[in-house]
């Protein structure tokens, strides 16, 4: 599959696949952000992307990206199909979860991204299940 990638700043690289066996591709900050202790920063990551309406992009936080303090506050990102304007550059919104400022420096990696499929689903109301109640959340934890 081939996706259409604009890069806002052409110094940085492309998104890529560090390894032979990686499912994601890496994403860049283009920019150095300063994020203040509980606070939210949005780091732009230098790409807008069209892909065709049969997909959808996941993005989701690096493993080492809690080592800095931060951690993705939505968990992950969704990219829909229709975002995909010159100027819709993707960006990571991060929480810094410590105590002191966290900085993010331009060029560094922080996000991953994978294009999926999308499947649209039919939703049928009903009353009843009509299904056994296993007992709630958590239920097939901890005896």
């Amino acid at each position: 599959m081939k996706i259409k990638v604009k890069r806002f700043d052409k110094t940085l690289p492309l998104p890529e696949y560090k390894s032979t066996g990686a499912a994601a591709m890496d994403l860049y900050a283009r920019e150095t952000v300063e994020i203040q202790p509980h606070q939210v920063g949005y780091v732009p990551l230098n790409i807008a992307l069209e892909v065709s309406a049969e997909y959808w992009v996941l993005m989701s936080p690096r493993s080492s990206l809690h080592k800095h303090g931060v951690m993705m506050a939505n968990g992950i990102g969704v990219g829909d199909s229709d975002y995909c304007g010159d100027n819709d550059e993707y960006r990571a919104a991060l929480l810094n979860f410590s105590e002191k400022p966290v900085t993010i420096e331009r060029g560094e990696r922080i996000v991953q991204m994978m294009i999926l499929p999308v499947e649209k689903i039919a939703v049928e109301e009903v009353d009843h299940l009509g299904n056994t109640d296993r007992g709630g959340f958590g239920s097939t934890g901890r005896k």
